[in-house]
């Protein structure tokens, strides 16, 4: 019987982090539906597991956590034996990881989910996109895929050699901004565009995209 539940919506980025890890680590869980349009993330009983009321929420046995990044961190350790290694036990490659971890968390997603949110939110609410808030926000992509860019040609992955936390947290802005007109910034720069192909096609995140509802 599993003792993990997340409490969250299939389409939400934040949500899908958690589930890909809980899938790279091959661990079973109860995916409880959380509907954003009927606003059930702002009330009872959702909001005594997250009280900022926004998803995912986390159960395991009688933990309870939110924020997705804080969530990932613990099924990684927590689970280290089991799945894939989402981390190194190296010091300085942990590091390094660390760095590139946070990159992700101040940089990029600072950026990415502005975009998202245009192209993939919006029009799920029937809400019209905002151009200036599109080229703003490419503009400022454009400027951290070129560090990307730069780190690929050094290192596989963002992290290292190996896929690690950092580059799975980067799949769900992925799945939305390369279905955008976005996707061409991405396309452009070899090293990043190999990196995407290379992470989107982990079977692990087709089962993430599979909760997904047509």
């Amino acid at each position: 019987m599993t003792t993990i539940k997340v409490h969250g919506s299939p389409f939400s980025t934040a949500t899908m982090r958690v589930t890909a890890t809980l899938y790279e680590k091959q661990l079973e869980f109860e995916f409880v539906y959380i509907n954003l349009k009927n606003g059930e993330h702002k009330k009872e009983p959702f909001i005594s597991l997250h009280p900022f009321g926004q998803v995912p929420a986390f159960e395991d046995g009688d933990l309870k956590l939110f924020e997705s990044r804080a969530i990932t961190q613990y099924i990684n350790h927590e689970y280290a034996d089991k799945g894939t290694k989402l981390t190194s036990t190296d010091s300085k490659k942990k590091a390094i990881i660390g760095v590139w971890s946070e990159v992700e968390s101040q940089h990029y997603d600072q950026v990415a989910s502005k975009l998202v949110t245009e192209f993939g939110i919006k029009p799920l609410f029937g809400k019209p996109t905002d151009p200036k808030v599109v080229e703003e926000n490419e503009g400022k992509l454009d400027s951290i895929l070129d560090v990307y860019e730069k780190r690929l040609s050094e290192s596989k992955y963002l992290g290292g050699e190996c896929f690690t936390l950092v580059d799975l947290h980067h799949l769900p802005s992925l799945h939305y901004l390369m279905k955008s007109q976005s996707k061409k910034m991405f396309e452009s720069r070899p090293h990043v565009s190999a990196w995407v192909a290379d992470i989107t096609a982990r079977p692990a995140w087709s089962k993430v995209l599979a909760m997904i509802p047509n």
